[in-house]
């Protein structure tokens, strides 16, 4: 087979099903999450990952594929600023609304009265405060959530956002050499090194570096594999039959090989995903309104309040069952209110900006 018989049709920016691909990825995550919050087990892993474990690879990848895009079509400033904010914000008022909300409703249910909710270390202003920079240094809110099967943990997803953006920071200093620009070569050879890193973990780990850097060199290679496909989908086009296959080497690279094969896979896990939000439909109301990522940032708490009245907790698999389901609608709800309240209103403030030159069409993970 030659390499003209690989070309597809350009992907389409603009009609394609990522949106919806997003939020079953979030939904994912939740239905991970919901065996932790409410004590019944760790749920399904393979090599010792969860399912939501994997669903935030394929968030990194299609990732690593539409910022690369954002990119390359921006000034270094322009995408600076939108990849701000597009995440800071909405987290920012999740932090705010967790710390205001969450966890006075969470002490009144528990203890019956705010006595030392603004005074018990962790505080709310504390917990924001220390929390601001994306980084998660603290995860409780004084003497709350004490009495839940996953205790003191008010939102167990947002450690990944600070590694997303260190890829955002990545692509962008990247995006400044005229080699990356180019090719796809640049782009391989930052994904090689990385997937070698992570596979040599132990032996990076002797030279100091903290969990911090693992956990990084643990999430980069599959941004940086949505990165390089970018460039070989940008040149040859999306094809049925490479989707296909690499939907089954990146199964079989997963499956096969404990510690890494994912990692590895990553070019494949894009490619894979990519093509299939080409032919798989999406409802027009996700197509105008992304709310994967309220849906990713709001599910944890609600899962603990739920937990916290003892909704799911040990209840079994119809229990559980009926616990997600609760939670996927109430986090939905808030989902949709941080879209319309803060995300689309930020988004759109920026593109109105005339110190803003370049269009951004729907390119980021979670736009």
């Amino acid at each position: 087979m030659t390499l003209a018989a690989l070309r597809g049709r350009p992907f389409p920016y603009r009609d394609n099903s990522l949106n919806l691909f997003r939020l079953v990825l979030a939904g994912l995550v939740l239905i991970a999450h919901s065996f932790y919050t409410t004590g019944n087990g760790i749920g399904p892993q393979l090599h010792g990952e969860n399912i939501g474990g994997w669903a935030v690879a394929g968030f990194f990848v299609i990732s690593g594929f539409l910022i690369t895009r954002s990119r390359l079509r921006s000034t270094a400033g322009d995408y600076l600023l939108h990849r701000i904010v597009r995440i800071f914000p909405a987290f920012l008022v999740c932090l705010i609304v967790t710390a205001v909300v969450f966890a006075p409703v969470a002490i009144l249910i528990q203890y019956g009265t705010l006595r030392g909710y603004l005074s018990t270390p962790v505080t709310p202003l504390q917990f924001v405060w220390s929390n601001i920079t994306l980084f998660m240094n603290q995860y409780g809110i004084g003497r709350s959530l004490s009495a839940v099967p996953y205790p003191s943990v008010w939102n167990g997803s947002l450690w990944t956002l600070y590694y997303e953006f260190l890829c955002y920071v990545l692509v962008w200093l990247l995006g400044a050499l005229a080699w990356f620009r180019r090719n796809a070569v640049l782009a391989a050879i930052a994904f090689v090194l990385a997937t070698a890193a992570h596979a040599l973990e132990s032996q990076v780990a002797r030279l100091g570096l903290d969990v911090s850097f693992l956990l990084f060199l643990k999430l980069a290679p599959f941004f940086l594999g949505g990165a390089l496909v970018y460039f070989l989908i940008d040149r040859w086009g999306v094809n049925r039959w490479v989707g296909i296959g690499s939907l089954l080497v990146a199964a079989g690279l997963a499956v096969g090989i404990p510690g890494w094969g994912g990692q590895i896979a990553a070019p494949f896990i894009a490619y894979g995903l990519l093509w299939l939000s080409t032919v798989a439909p999406q409802p027009t109301w996700i197509s105008r309104n992304d709310v994967s990522y309220g849906f990713y940032i709001y599910a944890w708490p609600v899962q603990q309040l739920l937990a916290l009245v003892g909704f799911g907790v040990g209840a079994g698999a119809l229990g559980l069952l009926a616990y997600d389901l609760v939670a996927i609608v109430v986090t939905f709800f808030l989902a949709w209110l941080s879209w319309v309240l803060i995300e689309r209103r930020a988004m759109a403030r920026v593109r109105r900006s005339p110190h803003s030159r370049s269009p951004l069409p729907q390119l980021d993970p979670r736009s």
